[in-house]
């Protein structure tokens, strides 16, 4: 099982002067969910090198038992400060792709068109994927090879509008995740906050929050061996 798993590239949390990146708990719980299961994990961003961390994120009230793995975790760490450019991977390179999320994807991802493309062409090679929290905002511009939105009559969950409003970003975001989704037409399910929750519609598979990072993670693994019989 070869695994890439895509990483912002953004660190400035709009025009707040405050640092944005990926959240930790978000890269460390599917990065050993797939580990353990024996994947081999490959790390890309948009401008590769060293993607930039939520200091938020590895704050103690965020940290857990596998954010402090990654931490103590020197292969990790190397692997993480030499991502590669998001330009130079292909699908058909892989079995699947993992979208961590953190506030950072929210201005990158959307409009990338590597990203773009690259999700494009792992569904169209039947092969599943999977994105959380922020990260399902990537998918707002995604067609289907109809020209139609991705995420059109499927059912998706990501970040939530009383999330965002929770963490006080609500003004400062881009875009609702939660909004951006539905008005593509997408079927938006949520639990409550913070609560761990995954929806999968077909290929797609989708986390609401840090919570449900490891979750996710998990129901890919499920659905790629499932593939494989």
């Amino acid at each position: 099982m070869k695994v890439l798993m895509v990483l912002t590239s953004h660190d400035q949390l709009g025009d707040t002067g405050r640092k944005t990146g990926f959240w930790l708990e978000e890269l460390a719980a599917p990065y050993y969910a797939f580990k353990d299961a024996g994947a081999e994990i490959v790390l890309a961003s948009p401008k590769g090198g060293q993607p930039p961390l939520d200091p938020k994120s590895n704050e103690p009230n965020f940290q857990t038992d596998l954010t402090r793995r990654f931490e103590a975790d020197a292969a990790a760490n190397a692997q993480l400060a030499s991502t590669l450019r998001l330009d130079s991977v292909k699908a058909a390179d892989f079995d699947t792709v993992f979208y961590p999320g953190g506030h950072g994807p929210m201005w990158d991802l959307p409009e990338n068109p590597n990203s773009i493309k690259l999700i494009e062409a792992f569904l169209a090679a039947g092969k599943p994927i999977a994105l959380v929290c922020h990260a399902p905002g990537a998918l707002r511009n995604v067609k289907t090879p109809e020209g139609r939105p991705l995420v059109e009559g499927k059912k998706v969950t990501g970040f939530t509008n009383s999330e965002e409003a929770a963490v006080g970003l609500t003004k400062v975001v881009p875009f609702l995740v939660e909004d951006a989704l539905t008005s593509e037409g997408a079927k938006f399910e949520k639990a409550g906050d913070w609560r761990p929750f995954v929806t999968t519609d077909g290929l797609l598979i989708t986390g609401q929050n840090p919570a449900s990072s490891g979750p996710a993670a998990h129901v890919l693994i499920d659905a790629l061996n499932t593939k494989a019989h």
